[in-house]
């Protein structure tokens, strides 16, 4: 698998020739200005939950790429109302068996409302599982204990994208209990630096890491790497 990180909380992973694409916020992104959102592939786009800097740039790419967008029911319905034909509606403890592998929508805690205001359902994570392998996007979320069914349900994770700037959601020593609670060594950091409230020291996120005896990635907007 071959993830793109785009900035804030937005990745691009490659599974099974398919891309899919976590929480696009790019163009609203001062720190992405880099990045042409016109150029991002994608074939599923998953929204963790409504809120602006996760859901920004859904509704173009959708419309250019005729991607399916995967998120709660109540996302997926104002998608709709917004002209996205293909959604993919799922709620907690669910999960759907896609051409690529297996989506499972899974707890966070956070809150969530769609740019307008409107009702954006409940918050939430996504474990994909895979021929190629098997990852965890938590999205905006505090530490949990729910964490812990990811690997009590016999479900083995090679990396998982976890938030580290605190403030919002959790922070670096949260995210090194929660590596613990879903046995995972490799972690790859988001929902960090983007405003001043999450900005982080990245020499002592990675150190509190090693400390636990996992790795924490910090990848530059627009890098690529193999996992």
């Amino acid at each position: 698998m071959q993830i793109t990180y785009y900035g804030h909380a937005c990745f691009g992973v490659k599974v099974n020739g398919k891309d899919l694409l976590f929480d696009p916020f790019i163009s609203p992104n001062e720190k992405a200005s880099a990045i042409d959102v016109n150029t991002i592939p994608a074939d599923f786009i998953l929204v963790s939950h409504g809120h602006e800097d996760h859901v920004a740039d859904v509704a173009a790419i959708a419309k250019r790429t005729g991607a399916t967008v995967v998120s709660n029911f109540e996302v997926i319905t104002w998608f709709g109302q917004q002209g996205i034909e293909n959604g993919h509606p799922m709620n907690h403890g669910g999960q759907w068996k896609f051409d690529f592998g297996t989506v499972k929508y899974v707890n966070a805690i956070h809150s969530s409302n769609m740019p307008d205001g409107s009702y954006g359902g409940n918050p939430g994570g996504f474990v994909i599982q895979s021929d190629e392998g098997n990852f965890y996007f938590a999205g905006d979320t505090a530490l949990t204990l729910d964490m812990k069914l990811i690997p009590e349900t016999g479900i083995k994770l090679d990396f998982a994208m976890l938030p580290i700037g605190d403030n919002f959601t959790m922070g670096i020593s949260d995210a090194v209990v929660a590596a613990g609670f879903i046995d995972c060594n490799n972690i790859i950091g988001m929902h960090y630096d983007t405003f001043g409230y999450i900005v982080i020291d990245h020499d002592d996120a990675v150190r509190q890491f090693q400390a636990a005896g996992r790795s924490l990635t910090l990848l530059n907007i627009g890098e690529s790497k193999e996992l």
